[in-house]
């Protein structure tokens, strides 16, 4: 999501957007913070726990030149313990006048505290489903996000929704925690009858009541949370495309555009992108997830756009059409965000981070290597500002909007950590790895948290990647790299690096290390070292003498202030040998330039007693005990002495 606060509706159009799309892209996630701040208050209802809602149909009248909702919602629910009351979300502001259970009249009350306590007249058992109607109306609260607003456009009425994080009780009653996805909803837009009326799913029918007004229906089948349930109002024109790769198992779906009339033909040229960013991502991952339905766009009044499934509400740049950036972002939340949801705040980055990094590799897809290498770029830069902050939040943060809609962390390093997750595994693993997280049936269409992400990641590629979590998930900071080169003759090289941290909640980060060697001539070798340890040496075969070293060309590990420098510096039979892993659990393995014969190995204990001897560079010290030991290697140069360590 992307979104503007109230400060921005007193400003002109042309001061939203930046010359830069970072500039853009930071304007719109700050406003985003200032506009929700208000409602962080309310972070979870214990009170709406013991049912599960499966069901809901909105009956909705409303008029975009007022500030008004009534309506009736009928909600279907399975008891999750024995009931005598159900507790809905609903703002104070709004009237209940009835509720009824099979046509029946119940009594409720009020909480205060923005709840609808209804009392039901017999105790409802567990796992029984039951149903509850709600007639209601009032003025949805003007503060915050402003959940229901209204506006105008060149003259003309609007009225539109926006419910994240915990908007949806101020225009309906309903369940908004991040516990309970509804299972299916039908939709009933009754307004003015000389405007058009839009929510998520299909559009099943508008139909004339006779009395200047129109109602229209939308039927939405898939789970969606309380968030992502939206409406909008106003003299809107249609564009229809057509989204999807078209084979048999997989046909056409339709792209529903909705748009101002006086920004059509630039919101047209802009949205031509749209089905090709959309195969796109059915390529990279999986069939669009709400395929039986549409996708589409529907504009409105604020900067920036909102999620809502399968109808991203959206607001056009200053050149009057929607941003490919914006259309990239909000279009990859509807896999990562709707089709599964981040069951915390604490875990927003499976939303954000996600969308912002679908967006950089459209980028890569679209425009080339070199595109998607500046985009990382600007986001290192940006992550980079600040010597601290993690991508997963703390129980307190979670309760900050500005630090949950944090784009430098949960925007930005969340997007930089996939990159480095895709670095690390490899496109082969990393996208299978995100096709068997969007398939998981205990996620899809449902809630995750990040260890579901990385069970999945490392089920698919084998590794364990705990301490990459720890390191860069759940821990601040970003390392500062020094590398070393060392020409060593016979086309070899030794490559030394070193690392500090910038914040002390991590002690070393463990990355495979990108390196380019250069040479005369334009020459250049690629290399990536798994680098575990502090001062790690690597001998290298480069098949010219190298002339220069470049860190991470490609620009895919965050961090600072890098170093990558040539040595001139000879070197004796000291320098020129080196041993790793070190510290090590199983394998040792003594690595020196070709022109130097190793003749025999052997390993003494701390006493100074020997225990093993080996005729290979390749030691296996499997059956040491752990401690501290000292390594003999014999060369056709000279004897030398090494240190390492048997965890």
């Amino acid at each position: 999501m992307k979104n503007l606060s109230l400060l921005l509706l007193l400003i002109s159009c042309s001061s939203l957007f930046g010359q830069t799309l970072d500039r853009e892209f930071e304007d719109l996630v700050q406003a985003g913070r200032k506009g929700a701040q208000r409602r962080m208050a309310f972070v979870t209802n214990a009170n709406t726990y013991n049912y599960d809602v499966t069901y809901h149909r909105l009956r909705l009248t409303v008029d975009p030149t007022e500030l008004l909702v009534s309506g009736e919602v009928t909600t279907k629910y399975i008891a999750k313990e024995n009931l005598n009351s159900v507790t809905f979300d609903l703002s104070d502001a709004l009237d209940v006048s009835t509720v009824k259970q099979r046509g029946i009249d119940l009594t409720f009350t009020r909480s205060g505290n923005n709840e609808l306590i209804v009392n039901l007249p017999v105790t409802q058992n567990i796992n029984v489903l039951d149903s509850l109607s709600i007639n209601y109306s009032g003025t949805p609260p003007a503060s915050g996000f402003g959940s229901f607003l209204i506006d105008e456009h060149n003259g003309s009425p609007i009225l539109w929704t926006l419910s994240e994080p915990f908007g949806a009780m101020e225009w309906w009653p309903c369940k908004q925690d991040l516990v309970d996805k509804v299972n299916n909803i039908d939709v009933y837009i009754t307004a003015p009858s000389q405007y058009m009326s839009v929510s998520n799913g299909l559009e099943q029918s508008r139909i004339s009541n006779g009395n200047g007004t129109t109602t229209t229906h939308f039927k939405h089948n898939y789970p969606i949370p309380a968030y992502l349930i939206a409406i909008a109002v106003s003299n809107y024109q249609v564009y229809d495309q057509q989204g999807g790769l078209g084979t048999a198992a997989s046909p056409f779906f339709p792209i529903v555009n909705y748009m101002y009339p006086e920004t059509a033909a630039a919101n047209i040229a802009s949205l031509q992108v749209t089905p090709g960013i959309i195969n796109f991502f059915e390529s990279a991952f999986v069939p669009y997830p709400f395929r039986n339905e549409k996708y589409g766009h529907c504009q409105f009044g604020w900067g920036g756009g909102m999620e809502h499934t399968t109808v991203s509400f959206m607001t056009a740049g200053n050149s009057g059409g929607y941003t490919r950036s914006l259309i990239a972002h909000e279009m990859g939340h509807q896999w990562f965000g709707d089709k599964v949801t981040c069951g915390s705040w604490k875990d927003i980055w499976l939303n954000e981070g996600f969308a912002t990094y679908l967006a950089s590799m459209v980028i890569q897809n679209f425009d080339g290597e070199a595109a998607f290498v500046s985009d990382k770029s600007a986001m290192i830069t940006s992550i980079t500002s600040n010597t601290g902050g993690a991508v997963y939040l703390t129980d307190t943060e979670a309760t900050d909007v500005n630090r949950i809609f944090s784009s430098r962390l949960s925007y930005k390093k969340g997007a930089m950590v996939l990159n480095m997750l895709r670095f690390k595994l490899g496109d082969t693993n990393f996208f299978q790895g995100l096709r068997n997280y969007l398939n998981d049936p205990e996620l899809a269409y449902g809630y995750a948290i990040t260890s579901d992400l990385q069970g999945h990641l490392e089920t698919t590629s084998g590794m364990n990647l705990t301490e990459f979590f720890n390191d860069w998930v759940y821990n601040q900071g970003y390392p500062i790299y020094n590398i070393t080169a060392n020409n060593l003759g016979d086309e070899q090289a030794k490559i030394t690096i070193n690392q500090s941290q910038s914040n002390a909640s991590v002690n070393f980060f463990e990355m495979p290390v990108p390196i380019r060697l250069t040479g005369n001539g334009g020459q250049e070798l690629d290399l990536v070292l798994e680098n575990t340890t502090n001062a790690q040496q690597f001998i290298v075969n480069v098949p010219f003498t190298v002339t220069g070293v470049v860190f991470d060309p490609k620009k895919d590990i965050i961090s600072k202030n890098n170093s990558a420098t040539l040595s001139a510096t000879t070197f004796e039979l000291e320098s020129k040998v080196v041993i790793y892993p070190n510290p090590t659990t199983s394998i040792v393995t003594v690595a020196m330039p070709r022109s130097i014969i190793l003749e025999k190995c052997t390993v003494f204990n701390a006493l100074g007693q020997k225990v093993e001897e080996f005729k290979t560079n390749i030691l296996s010290v499997d059956e040491l005990a752990a401690g501290m030991y000292t390594l003999e290697v014999i060369t056709s140069e000279g004897r030398i002495l090494k240190k390492f360590i048997k965890k």
